[in-house]
Protein backbone atom coordinates (compact mmCIF):
# COMPACT_ATOMS: atom_id res chain seq x y z
CA UNK A 1 0.00 0.00 0.00
CA UNK A 2 1.62 3.54 -0.76
CA UNK A 3 0.78 6.14 1.48
CA UNK A 4 0.11 9.35 0.94
CA UNK A 5 -0.91 12.57 3.38
CA UNK A 6 -2.47 15.52 2.27
CA UNK A 7 -3.52 19.11 4.48
CA UNK A 8 -6.71 21.12 3.73
CA UNK A 9 -8.64 23.77 5.17
CA UNK A 10 -11.50 22.81 8.00
CA UNK A 11 -14.66 23.00 6.84
CA UNK A 12 -16.73 20.79 4.51
CA UNK A 13 -16.28 22.23 1.58
CA UNK A 14 -12.09 21.92 1.80
CA UNK A 15 -12.28 18.63 3.26
CA UNK A 16 -15.38 16.65 2.49
CA UNK A 17 -14.41 16.90 -1.38
CA UNK A 18 -10.27 15.67 -1.05
CA UNK A 19 -11.94 12.81 1.20
CA UNK A 20 -14.10 11.76 -1.82
CA UNK A 21 -11.44 12.32 -4.63
CA UNK A 22 -9.04 10.70 -2.54
CA UNK A 23 -11.58 7.27 -2.12
CA UNK A 24 -12.39 7.31 -5.92
CA UNK A 25 -8.48 8.59 -7.06
CA UNK A 26 -7.16 5.05 -4.97
CA UNK A 27 -9.99 2.51 -7.14
CA UNK A 28 -8.11 3.78 -10.17
CA UNK A 29 -5.06 1.77 -8.13
CA UNK A 30 -7.24 -1.26 -6.92
CA UNK A 31 -7.02 0.66 -3.38
CA UNK A 32 -3.34 0.16 -3.33
CA UNK A 33 -2.78 3.72 -3.43
CA UNK A 34 -4.19 5.95 -0.22
CA UNK A 35 -4.54 9.54 0.16
CA UNK A 36 -4.96 10.68 4.41
CA UNK A 37 -6.30 14.13 4.60
CA UNK A 38 -5.77 16.11 8.13
CA UNK A 39 -6.95 19.94 8.43
CA UNK A 40 -6.30 23.17 9.50
CA UNK A 41 -8.47 25.84 11.08
CA UNK A 42 -9.73 28.50 8.39
CA UNK A 43 -7.57 31.16 9.61
CA UNK A 44 -4.27 28.87 10.11
CA UNK A 45 -4.89 28.12 6.38
CA UNK A 46 -4.16 31.83 5.54
CA UNK A 47 -0.96 32.01 8.44
CA UNK A 48 0.67 29.34 8.72
CA UNK A 49 3.99 29.09 6.52
CA UNK A 50 4.22 26.27 3.62
CA UNK A 51 7.46 25.36 4.95
CA UNK A 52 5.91 24.00 8.04
CA UNK A 53 4.25 21.34 6.22
CA UNK A 54 6.45 20.35 2.83
CA UNK A 55 8.12 17.90 5.18
CA UNK A 56 4.90 16.11 6.51
CA UNK A 57 3.06 16.09 3.42
CA UNK A 58 2.75 15.33 0.06
CA UNK A 59 -0.11 17.03 -1.10
CA UNK A 60 -1.47 20.68 0.11
CA UNK A 61 -4.31 22.90 -0.48
CA UNK A 62 -2.90 26.62 -0.13
CA UNK A 63 -3.47 30.29 -0.65
CA UNK A 64 -2.24 31.89 -4.03
CA UNK A 65 -0.23 34.86 -2.29
CA UNK A 66 2.22 31.82 -0.42
CA UNK A 67 3.23 31.27 -4.04
CA UNK A 68 6.01 34.04 -3.87
CA UNK A 69 7.28 32.54 -0.41
CA UNK A 70 7.33 29.15 -2.62
CA UNK A 71 9.23 30.11 -5.34
CA UNK A 72 11.60 31.98 -3.49
CA UNK A 73 12.55 29.33 -1.07
CA UNK A 74 11.93 26.46 -3.69
CA UNK A 75 9.45 24.66 -1.30
CA UNK A 76 6.84 22.43 -4.31
CA UNK A 77 7.12 21.16 -7.28
CA UNK A 78 5.91 22.76 -10.00
CA UNK A 79 2.76 21.34 -11.89
CA UNK A 80 3.71 22.68 -15.80
CA UNK A 81 5.99 19.77 -16.61
CA UNK A 82 6.45 18.39 -19.47
CA UNK A 83 3.94 15.39 -19.18
CA UNK A 84 0.83 17.92 -18.90
CA UNK A 85 1.27 20.16 -21.13
CA UNK A 86 -1.71 19.99 -22.76
CA UNK A 87 -3.62 19.43 -19.31
CA UNK A 88 -2.26 22.90 -18.73
CA UNK A 89 -3.53 24.74 -21.39
CA UNK A 90 -6.78 23.43 -20.93
CA UNK A 91 -6.98 24.44 -16.98
CA UNK A 92 -6.10 27.79 -18.10
CA UNK A 93 -8.83 28.34 -20.64
CA UNK A 94 -11.01 26.31 -18.26
CA UNK A 95 -10.36 28.84 -15.61
CA UNK A 96 -12.68 30.60 -13.69
CA UNK A 97 -11.38 34.45 -13.51
CA UNK A 98 -7.57 34.65 -12.90
CA UNK A 99 -7.70 31.27 -10.68
CA UNK A 100 -5.67 29.26 -12.75
CA UNK A 101 -3.05 32.52 -13.42
CA UNK A 102 -3.23 33.30 -9.94
CA UNK A 103 -0.67 30.28 -8.89
CA UNK A 104 1.54 31.33 -11.82
CA UNK A 105 4.43 33.35 -10.78
CA UNK A 106 8.38 33.10 -11.90
CA UNK A 107 7.74 31.37 -15.03
CA UNK A 108 6.20 28.27 -13.18
CA UNK A 109 2.52 26.88 -12.12
CA UNK A 110 3.05 26.16 -8.38
CA UNK A 111 -0.63 25.07 -7.49
CA UNK A 112 -3.64 24.02 -9.58
CA UNK A 113 -6.95 26.01 -8.97
CA UNK A 114 -9.75 23.56 -7.60
CA UNK A 115 -11.68 25.97 -5.74
CA UNK A 116 -12.24 29.90 -6.84
CA UNK A 117 -13.85 32.43 -5.05
CA UNK A 118 -13.88 36.07 -4.67
CA UNK A 119 -15.71 38.66 -2.40
CA UNK A 120 -19.77 38.35 -3.34
CA UNK A 121 -22.88 39.55 -1.61
CA UNK A 122 -25.54 37.23 -0.67
CA UNK A 123 -28.83 38.17 1.17
CA UNK A 124 -31.95 36.28 2.21
CA UNK A 125 -34.46 36.10 -0.98
CA UNK A 126 -36.99 34.72 1.22
CA UNK A 127 -36.75 37.97 3.73
CA UNK A 128 -35.93 40.55 1.05
CA UNK A 129 -35.12 41.56 -2.37
CA UNK A 130 -34.69 45.06 -2.56
CA UNK A 131 -30.93 45.10 -2.97
CA UNK A 132 -29.32 47.82 -2.80
CA UNK A 133 -28.04 49.95 -5.59
CA UNK A 134 -25.38 52.64 -4.21
CA UNK A 135 -23.33 53.21 -0.72
CA UNK A 136 -26.00 55.41 0.69
CA UNK A 137 -28.60 52.31 -0.13
CA UNK A 138 -26.48 50.27 2.17
CA UNK A 139 -26.25 52.93 4.72
CA UNK A 140 -29.96 53.31 5.28
CA UNK A 141 -30.06 49.34 5.13
CA UNK A 142 -27.52 48.96 7.72
CA UNK A 143 -29.42 51.42 9.86
CA UNK A 144 -31.99 48.79 10.03
CA UNK A 145 -29.62 46.31 11.96
CA UNK A 146 -30.57 43.30 8.92
CA UNK A 147 -27.09 43.94 7.48
CA UNK A 148 -23.84 41.89 8.72
CA UNK A 149 -20.64 42.19 7.01
CA UNK A 150 -17.78 39.74 8.13
CA UNK A 151 -14.71 42.36 9.22
CA UNK A 152 -12.30 40.04 11.62
CA UNK A 153 -8.62 41.43 10.82
CA UNK A 154 -8.28 39.28 7.26
CA UNK A 155 -11.56 39.93 5.79
CA UNK A 156 -11.55 43.59 6.54
CA UNK A 157 -8.09 44.21 4.33
CA UNK A 158 -10.36 41.79 2.00
CA UNK A 159 -13.31 44.54 1.92
CA UNK A 160 -11.00 47.78 1.94
CA UNK A 161 -9.24 45.64 -1.48
CA UNK A 162 -12.73 45.44 -2.88
CA UNK A 163 -13.95 48.87 -2.42
CA UNK A 164 -11.17 50.81 -3.33
CA UNK A 165 -10.46 48.65 -6.84
CA UNK A 166 -13.50 49.22 -7.44
CA UNK A 167 -14.02 53.11 -6.50
CA UNK A 168 -10.55 54.02 -8.51
CA UNK A 169 -8.37 52.44 -10.76
CA UNK A 170 -6.92 48.84 -8.56
CA UNK A 171 -4.07 48.50 -7.00
CA UNK A 172 -0.66 47.13 -8.71
CA UNK A 173 0.98 44.80 -6.83
CA UNK A 174 4.31 46.41 -8.22
CA UNK A 175 3.78 49.90 -6.84
CA UNK A 176 5.50 49.86 -3.60
CA UNK A 177 3.56 52.63 -2.89
CA UNK A 178 0.55 51.17 -2.65
CA UNK A 179 -2.09 53.55 -2.63
CA UNK A 180 -2.95 56.54 -3.62
CA UNK A 181 -4.07 58.61 -0.22
CA UNK A 182 -7.29 60.11 -1.31
CA UNK A 183 -8.91 57.02 -2.34
CA UNK A 184 -7.64 55.17 0.54
CA UNK A 185 -9.21 57.64 2.65
CA UNK A 186 -12.51 57.31 1.06
CA UNK A 187 -12.33 53.31 1.50
CA UNK A 188 -12.00 53.55 4.55
CA UNK A 189 -14.47 56.51 5.56
CA UNK A 190 -17.53 54.19 3.51
CA UNK A 191 -16.28 51.12 5.81
CA UNK A 192 -16.94 53.37 8.82
CA UNK A 193 -19.87 54.42 8.57
CA UNK A 194 -21.55 51.21 7.48
CA UNK A 195 -19.40 49.59 10.37
CA UNK A 196 -20.77 51.82 13.20
CA UNK A 197 -24.16 50.78 12.50
CA UNK A 198 -23.73 46.81 12.79
CA UNK A 199 -23.39 44.76 15.09
CA UNK A 200 -20.28 44.93 16.85
CA UNK A 201 -19.18 41.18 16.57
CA UNK A 202 -19.19 41.75 12.80
CA UNK A 203 -15.62 42.98 13.43
CA UNK A 204 -14.72 39.46 15.27
CA UNK A 205 -16.62 37.69 12.16
CA UNK A 206 -15.89 35.70 9.29
CA UNK A 207 -17.57 34.45 5.93
CA UNK A 208 -19.00 31.19 7.58
CA UNK A 209 -19.46 32.85 11.02
CA UNK A 210 -21.96 35.28 9.01
CA UNK A 211 -23.07 32.55 6.70
CA UNK A 212 -24.04 30.25 9.44
CA UNK A 213 -25.96 33.25 11.08
CA UNK A 214 -27.63 34.47 7.85
CA UNK A 215 -28.71 30.38 7.04
CA UNK A 216 -30.44 29.68 10.39
CA UNK A 217 -32.48 32.76 11.75
CA UNK A 218 -34.25 35.77 10.39
CA UNK A 219 -32.80 38.43 12.16
CA UNK A 220 -30.51 39.28 9.05
CA UNK A 221 -31.31 39.82 5.59
CA UNK A 222 -27.99 41.07 3.75
CA UNK A 223 -24.32 40.98 3.42
CA UNK A 224 -22.32 43.42 0.89
CA UNK A 225 -18.80 42.13 1.06
CA UNK A 226 -17.95 38.43 1.95
CA UNK A 227 -16.43 35.47 0.57
CA UNK A 228 -18.80 33.25 -1.97
CA UNK A 229 -19.53 29.58 -0.05
CA UNK A 230 -22.35 27.86 -2.88
CA UNK A 231 -22.39 25.21 0.04
CA UNK A 232 -24.99 28.00 2.29
CA UNK A 233 -26.61 28.08 -1.50
CA UNK A 234 -27.81 24.33 -1.78
CA UNK A 235 -31.58 23.77 -0.87
CA UNK A 236 -31.28 21.80 2.88
CA UNK A 237 -27.57 22.72 3.94
CA UNK A 238 -28.62 24.57 6.56
CA UNK A 239 -32.40 25.52 7.74
CA UNK A 240 -32.59 28.62 4.92
CA UNK A 241 -30.75 29.20 2.21
CA UNK A 242 -28.90 32.30 0.72
CA UNK A 243 -28.96 33.46 -2.34
CA UNK A 244 -25.64 34.47 -3.73
CA UNK A 245 -25.16 37.84 -5.84
CA UNK A 246 -22.77 40.59 -7.65
CA UNK A 247 -21.21 42.91 -5.15
CA UNK A 248 -22.12 46.76 -5.75
CA UNK A 249 -21.11 49.07 -9.03
CA UNK A 250 -19.64 51.71 -6.85
CA UNK A 251 -18.07 53.23 -10.21
CA UNK A 252 -20.10 52.50 -13.38
CA UNK A 253 -16.94 50.08 -14.13
CA UNK A 254 -19.62 47.04 -12.64
CA UNK A 255 -18.55 44.49 -10.10
CA UNK A 256 -15.18 44.91 -10.50
CA UNK A 257 -12.02 44.39 -8.40
CA UNK A 258 -13.04 42.45 -5.20
CA UNK A 259 -10.54 39.70 -3.36
CA UNK A 260 -9.41 36.92 -5.61
CA UNK A 261 -9.99 33.96 -2.67
CA UNK A 262 -10.15 30.14 -3.63
CA UNK A 263 -7.60 26.97 -3.05
CA UNK A 264 -5.11 25.33 -5.41
CA UNK A 265 -3.65 21.87 -4.84
CA UNK A 266 0.03 21.94 -4.47
CA UNK A 267 2.75 19.36 -4.43
CA UNK A 268 5.59 19.36 -1.93
CA UNK A 269 9.01 19.02 -3.38
CA UNK A 270 10.03 16.46 -1.28
CA UNK A 271 7.15 13.86 -1.76
CA UNK A 272 8.74 10.24 -1.60
CA UNK A 273 5.43 9.93 -4.07
CA UNK A 274 5.76 12.63 -6.45
CA UNK A 275 4.03 11.19 -9.65
CA UNK A 276 1.60 9.81 -7.69
CA UNK A 277 1.00 13.58 -6.33
CA UNK A 278 0.58 15.38 -8.75
CA UNK A 279 -1.70 12.55 -10.83
CA UNK A 280 -3.93 13.44 -8.53
CA UNK A 281 -3.33 17.16 -8.37
CA UNK A 282 -3.94 17.07 -12.40
CA UNK A 283 -6.86 14.80 -11.97
CA UNK A 284 -8.71 17.18 -8.92
CA UNK A 285 -8.48 20.24 -11.16
CA UNK A 286 -9.82 18.24 -14.41
CA UNK A 287 -13.37 19.14 -15.19
CA UNK A 288 -14.88 15.93 -15.17
CA UNK A 289 -13.70 15.81 -11.74
CA UNK A 290 -14.45 19.15 -11.06
CA UNK A 291 -18.34 19.11 -12.12
CA UNK A 292 -19.10 15.64 -10.89
CA UNK A 293 -17.61 14.26 -7.60
CA UNK A 294 -15.64 17.28 -6.82
CA UNK A 295 -18.74 19.10 -6.86
CA UNK A 296 -21.33 16.43 -5.41
CA UNK A 297 -19.26 15.92 -2.07
CA UNK A 298 -19.82 19.43 -1.62
CA UNK A 299 -17.07 21.51 -3.11
CA UNK A 300 -17.16 24.99 -5.00
CA UNK A 301 -14.97 24.03 -7.94
CA UNK A 302 -12.75 26.44 -9.96
CA UNK A 303 -13.81 24.88 -13.32
CA UNK A 304 -15.72 26.74 -15.78
CA UNK A 305 -17.36 24.05 -17.06
CA UNK A 306 -18.73 23.00 -13.79
CA UNK A 307 -19.90 26.85 -13.37
CA UNK A 308 -21.32 26.56 -16.27
CA UNK A 309 -23.49 23.42 -15.59
CA UNK A 310 -26.98 23.87 -15.72
CA UNK A 311 -28.15 20.94 -12.74
CA UNK A 312 -25.32 22.44 -10.80
CA UNK A 313 -26.86 26.03 -10.35
CA UNK A 314 -30.35 24.84 -10.31
CA UNK A 315 -29.33 22.54 -7.12
CA UNK A 316 -26.96 25.59 -5.88
CA UNK A 317 -30.15 28.85 -6.87
CA UNK A 318 -28.10 30.07 -9.17
CA UNK A 319 -24.68 30.34 -7.13
CA UNK A 320 -22.52 30.26 -9.84
CA UNK A 321 -24.24 32.23 -12.80
CA UNK A 322 -25.28 34.85 -10.46
CA UNK A 323 -21.48 35.27 -9.10
CA UNK A 324 -19.90 34.76 -12.42
CA UNK A 325 -19.20 38.41 -13.50
CA UNK A 326 -17.55 39.42 -9.93
CA UNK A 327 -15.09 36.06 -10.45
CA UNK A 328 -14.13 36.71 -13.59
CA UNK A 329 -13.40 40.92 -12.83
CA UNK A 330 -11.95 39.70 -9.67
CA UNK A 331 -8.03 41.41 -8.45
CA UNK A 332 -5.35 39.04 -7.72
CA UNK A 333 -3.48 40.13 -4.51
CA UNK A 334 -0.10 40.58 -4.51
CA UNK A 335 2.22 37.23 -4.34
CA UNK A 336 5.84 38.51 -3.66
CA UNK A 337 7.49 36.78 -0.54
CA UNK A 338 6.66 39.07 2.03
CA UNK A 339 3.09 39.92 0.98
CA UNK A 340 1.27 37.63 3.81
CA UNK A 341 2.66 39.46 6.63
CA UNK A 342 1.58 42.61 5.44
CA UNK A 343 -1.80 41.48 5.25
CA UNK A 344 -1.67 39.81 8.65
CA UNK A 345 -0.46 43.25 10.02
CA UNK A 346 -2.98 45.60 7.33
CA UNK A 347 -5.79 43.59 8.55
CA UNK A 348 -5.29 44.51 12.34
CA UNK A 349 -4.65 47.76 11.30
CA UNK A 350 -7.83 48.40 9.29
CA UNK A 351 -9.93 46.31 12.17
CA UNK A 352 -8.23 48.98 14.66
CA UNK A 353 -9.44 51.58 12.68
CA UNK A 354 -12.85 50.41 12.72
CA UNK A 355 -13.48 50.23 16.13
CA UNK A 356 -11.65 53.81 16.47
CA UNK A 357 -11.21 57.46 16.36
CA UNK A 358 -8.07 57.11 14.66
CA UNK A 359 -7.99 59.83 11.33
CA UNK A 360 -7.88 58.00 8.22
CA UNK A 361 -4.79 59.97 6.87
CA UNK A 362 -2.70 58.18 9.44
CA UNK A 363 -4.42 54.35 8.77
CA UNK A 364 -3.25 55.42 5.43
CA UNK A 365 0.26 56.06 5.56
CA UNK A 366 1.00 53.29 7.94
CA UNK A 367 -0.47 51.16 5.45
CA UNK A 368 1.98 52.71 2.91
CA UNK A 369 4.89 52.26 4.83
CA UNK A 370 4.42 48.76 6.11
CA UNK A 371 3.80 47.58 2.24
CA UNK A 372 6.69 48.91 0.92
CA UNK A 373 8.29 47.29 4.20
CA UNK A 374 6.94 44.13 2.99
CA UNK A 375 9.64 44.02 -0.38
CA UNK A 376 12.90 43.65 2.13
CA UNK A 377 12.87 40.37 1.18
Amino acid sequence: MIKLKGMTWDHSRGYDPMIATSLRFSEKFNNKVAIEWDKRPLQAFADRPIEEMTDDYDLIVIDYPHVGEVAAKGLLQNLDIPKYNNEIELLKKQSVGSSHDSYFINGKQWALAIDAASQVACYRKDLFNDLPKNWKALIDLSKQRVVLWPLKPVHAISSFYSIYNNITDHIKPDNREFINIKYGVDTLQMMKVVSDELDSNCLEMDPIQVSELMSTQNNFHYCPYLYGFSNYARNNFKEFFLTYCNVLDLSGKGPFGTHLGGTGIAVSKVSKNIELAIEYAHWIASSDCQKNIFYKSGGQPANAIAWQDKEINLETNNFFTNTRLTLDLAWVRPRHNGYMEFQDEAGNIINDYLKSNIKEEVICKKLCEIYKESFRN
